[in-house]
C-alpha cells in the first residue's frame, strides 16, 4: 500500500460541482465516472437537490451514503477550493484532484488561491493532484477521472503514462491505445503543487503489473528526487523520458560550462544517467514504450541486432537508421550464414541484414537461425503482408527464436493493423514502418545499455577536496586547489609588476603564456588579457603594453599546441552538482559539444563521457591528433566529481584542458567560483 492509494486506489469518490447540466466540468467528470464500481457522491453547494442525489457539502453526501470518500474530485472555482477541500479532509478525505485552472498558472489571484491549496496540504496531509488538469486513467479498476471524451475507452494494459501535462497525457494516452497498448495507469500532472513525477514513480515501483513506464518532463523542480524515483523504478522496469525544453538555453550566468549545461541538457542527461531511454518526440516515445511494454533485452553494453528482411529497401533503411545511431547490427558467424544458405536462394544477402528476397514458407527456420547467431541479442523481422506466400503473423508467432523479437509490418492498412495487433497480443511488439521499428529496436538496445552500466558501475568514496580558499579566487589560486586534486597544471609564477614577469622569463625560458591576475576577470581573452609566445624581454614590454590593468600577472611556461577539451563542475538549482566534458577552447560555446553528469560520479561513467561527444575522433588520435589519456582524462573528471562535494564551492571550469604529447592533460585556465555562504545550507541554486 502506499500513500497514493488513495488518489488511484480509492474505494469511493466524492465530485465538487457535480451537475445533471450537460457541458459543464462536473457534469462531465461524473457521467465519466459511471463505470467506477464503488459510490460516487455528488456534491453541489450552489444547487442542492438531495432527491436527485446532489448534496450540499461532502459531510451531507457522506451521511446520506454511509460512507467517507477516500478521493475528493474538485470540479469548482479556484477562489473556493481550499475551503471546501478543507471541509472534505475534516470528514475524512485523503487524496483529491483538482481540476479547475486558474491557479498559479494564471498569476495574480491564482497564486494565492495556489497557496492557500499549499497551505491545505500541509495542515491537513490530504495529497493533491493538480490543479489545472484533465485528471486520471486506471483503466483495471474502472476508473475514468477525467473529463475528456472518450478517456473512458482506453483499455487497461501493462504501461503506465506519467506526463506533466493533462493534455500530453491523454494524447499520448490515445495515441498508445492506436497502437495497440492499454493504461495500467495514466497521470497529467499539471501545477504539481503537491503530487510529482517522483510520488507517481514510487507509487508505480511497487506494482508489479507495470512493464513499462512512459515519462514526459517539463520541468524538474525536485530533480534529485526525481532521478531516484527513475532509478528505483528501471531496476525493475524500464523508463521512457520525452524531456519538453531544448530550445530553453536556461539562464546560466558567466561561464562556459553554465552557458552548456542548458536545463534541457541536464535533465536529460540525468534521466539516462538513473537509467531511462531518452526519445526526441511523442511518436517516438509511443514506438519506444510499446517495444520495452512487451519485451526487455537482458543487460548488455553494446546489444547486437539481427535483421531479416523480405525487402531490400526497408531493410537498408533500418540498417541505416540502427547504425546511424550507433546500434550495433554485427555481421553473423559463418556457421549462421551458412545454415542461411541452405534456407535461402543464392543471390540473396545473408550476413546480416538476412535478405531473403521474398517472403519464405522458411520464414520461420530463417528467424531462429538468427536469432542464435551468438552475436545477436535481438531479432527483428521486416515484411510487406503477402498472405499467398507465407501468413507472417503466424510465421513469427510459431518460432522459437533465441532472443526476443520486433516485427516491422506493411501492407493495406486494415490487414496489416490486423496482423500487428495480433502480433502484440502474442507478446511481439510490431512496428507499421522502418522508421518506427527503428525506434523500437533502439529503446530496446539502450535500455540494455542503461542496466549494463548500472551493474558495473562502482562509487568510489571521493577523497576530501582540498580546503577551499576564501573570498574571490584568481587564476594562480584555482590551479593550486586543481594540483592538490592531482590535476597537472603549467608551471608559473605570479608577479606584482614588470620587474617580477622579466625575472619569471630568465627563471622559466620562453616560450611563456603572460596573463593579468584579477578575480574579478574571468574570461580573460575577451579584454585581452592573455599573450602568448612571449620568449624575449622586450616581447613582454610590448604584450604588457596591449593588457589591461591588473592586481597582479600570472607568468607561465606555454604548453606544446595539442586538443583542446573543456571541463568544469556547476551546482544546478535542480539537480545540483553537475559535471561537463566538451570540446573546448574559444569554440567551446560555438560548438555546443558537451557531455554531463550528475555527481557523485562513478569511474564507468567519467570514462564513458568522451565517446558521447560528436568531435570525439580529435580526442582519440585523428587525423594525427594525440590521443589522450583515458585514465588521466577520467581522473580529472572524478576529482571535479569531488571537488562538487564542498558545500562551499558553486562552480570549476578549466578551458581549455591541453592534451599533451604524451596523452596527460594540463589545465591551461581555471575558473573556481565560490557560493555565498548564505546559499549552503540546503539550496543548490549557484
Amino acid at each position: 500500500m502506499t500513500t497514493l492509494d488513495p488518489l488511484f486506489a480509492p474505494r469511493s469518490i466524492a465530485v465538487l460541482g457535480a451537475s445533471a447540466t450537460p457541458g459543464k466540468l462536473g457534469a462531465a467528470m461524473t457521467d465519466c465516472l459511471t463505470s467506477f464500481p464503488g459510490p460516487v457522491l455528488k456534491v453541489n453547494a450552489g444547487r442542492p437537490d438531495p432527491a436527485r442525489g446532489f448534496h450540499p457539502t461532502v459531510a451531507d453526501a457522506a451521511e446520506a451514503h454511509g460512507t467517507i470518500p477516500d478521493l475528493v474530485i474538485s470540479c469548482i472555482p479556484a477562489a473556493v477550493t481550499a475551503d471546501a477541500l478543507r471541509e472534505a479532509a475534516a470528514v475524512g478525505a485523503r487524496a483529491a484532484l483538482v481540476c479547475a485552472g486558474g491557479f498559479a498558472e494564471a498569476g495574480g489571484a491564482g497564486t494565492a488561491h495556489q497557496q492557500a491549496l499549499t497551505e491545505l496540504v500541509g495542515e491537513t496531509g490530504i495529497r493533491v493532484l493538480g490543479p489545472n488538469t484533465s485528471g486520471f486513467l486506471v483503466p483495471h479498476r474502472r476508473l475514468t477521472a477525467s473529463f475528456v471524451p472518450g478517456a473512458a475507452d482506453i483499455e487497461e494494459g501493462p504501461v503506465a503514462l506519467v506526463a506533466a501535462s493533462g493534455g500530453v497525457h491523454h494524447a499520448l494516452a490515445f495515441a498508445l491505445a492506436e497502437a495497440g497498448v492499454g493504461l495500467r495507469l495514466g497521470v497529467g500532472l499539471g501545477n504539481s503543487l503537491d503530487v510529482t513525477q517522483a510520488d507517481v514513480l514510487d507509487h508505480l515501483a511497487q506494482d508489479h503489473e507495470v512493464r513499462a513506464v512512459a515519462l514526459h518532463v517539463e520541468t524538474a523542480a525536485d530533480g534529485r528526487r526525481l532521478i531516484d524515483a527513475v532509478r528505483r523504478v528501471t531496476a525493475r522496469v524500464p523508463v521512457v523520458a520525452l524531456v519538453v525544453g531544448r530550445s530553453d538555453v536556461g539562464d546560466f550566468a558567466r561561464s562556459h560550462t553554465g552557458a552548456l549545461a542548458t536545463s534541457w541538457r541536464v535533465t536529460r542527461a540525468a534521466l539516462r544517467q538513473a537509467g531511462a531511454v531518452l526519445v526526441d518526440d511523442e511518436r517516438d516515445l509511443v514506438d519506444a514504450v510499446t517495444a520495452l511494454g512487451r519485451v526487455r533485452l537482458a543487460a548488455h553494453p553494446r546489444a547486437g541486432v539481427g535483421l531479416v528482411t523480405a525487402q531490400a529497401g526497408p531493410g537498408l533503411l533500418l540498417t541505416d537508421n540502427l547504425r546511424s545511431h550507433d546500434i550495433q547490427v554485427p555481421p553473423l558467424a559463418e556457421r549462421t550464414v551458412k545454415e542461411l544458405g541452405e534456407l535461402l536462394p543464392p543471390l540473396t544477402y545473408q550476413r546480416n541484414p538476412v535478405d531473403t528476397g521474398r517472403p519464405s514458407p522458411a520464414l520461420t527456420q530463417i528467424v531462429e537461425r538468427v536469432s542464435e547467431d551468438p552475436g545477436i541479442h535481438v531479432t527483428a523481422v521486416y515484411g510487406l503482408l503477402e498472405p499467398t506466400a507465407v501468413d507472417l503473423p503466424t510465421a513469427l508467432t510459431e518460432a522459437r527464436p533465441a532472443t526476443p523479437l520486433v516485427a516491422i509490418v506493411g501492407g493495406p492498412a486494415q490487414q496489416a493493423r490486423k496482423a500487428r495487433r495480433e502480433l502484440g497480443d502474442a507478446g511481439i511488439p510490431s512496428a507499421p514502418t522502418p522508421a518506427a521499428g527503428a525506434t523500437m529496436l533502439r529503446a530496446l538496445a539502450q535500455d540494455a545499455a542503461a542496466r549494463a552500466r548500472r551493474a558495473t558501475a562502482t562509487l568510489t568514496p571521493p577523497a576530501a577536496p582540498p580546503p577551499t580558499p576564501t573570498g574571490p579566487v584568481d587564476e594562480h589560486t584555482a590551479k593550486k586547489v586543481l594540483t592538490e586534486l592531482g590535476i597537472r597544471t603549467p608551471v608559473r609564477r605570479v608577479c606584482a609588476d614588470r620587474g617580477e614577469a622579466h625575472a619569471a622569463l630568465d627563471e622559466l625560458g620562453g616560450p611563456l603564456v603572460l596573463k593579468i591576475l584579477d578575480p574579478d576577470v574571468l574570461h580573460k581573452t575577451e579584454v585581452g588579457g592573455v599573450q602568448v609566445g612571449i620568449r624575449t624581454h622586450e616581447e613582454i614590454d610590448a604584450a604588457l603594453a596591449r593588457m589591461p590593468a591588473s592586481p597582479a600577472l600570472l607568468v607561465e611556461q606555454m604548453a606544446p599546441a595539442g586538443p583542446e577539451l573543456i571541463v568544469g563542475v556547476r551546482h544546478d538549482q535542480a539537480f545540483g552538482p553537475v559535471v561537463a566534458l566538451g570540446a573546448g577552447g574559444t569554440a567551446a560555446e560555438t560548438l555546443g559539444d558537451v557531455s554531463l553528469r550528475l555527481a557523485p560520479l562513478p569511474a564507468n561513467e567519467a570514462h564513458a563521457m568522451l565517446d558521447e561527444l560528436t568531435t570525439r575522433e580529435l580526442f582519440l588520435g585523428a587525423r594525427g591528433a594525440v590521443p589522450v589519456d583515458r585514465a588521466r582524462l577520467t581522473h580529472v573528471l572524478l576529482a571535479l566529481s569531488s571537488l562538487a562535494a564542498d558545500p562551499s564551492v558553486a562552480e570549476c571550469e578549466i578551458n581549455p584542458l591541453r592534451i599533451l604529447p604524451d596523452g596527460d592533460v594540463v589545465a591551461l585556465d581555471a575558473v573556481l567560483l565560490l557560493r555565498d555562504p548564505r546559499d549552503q545550507g540546503g539550496s543548490d541554486d549557484a
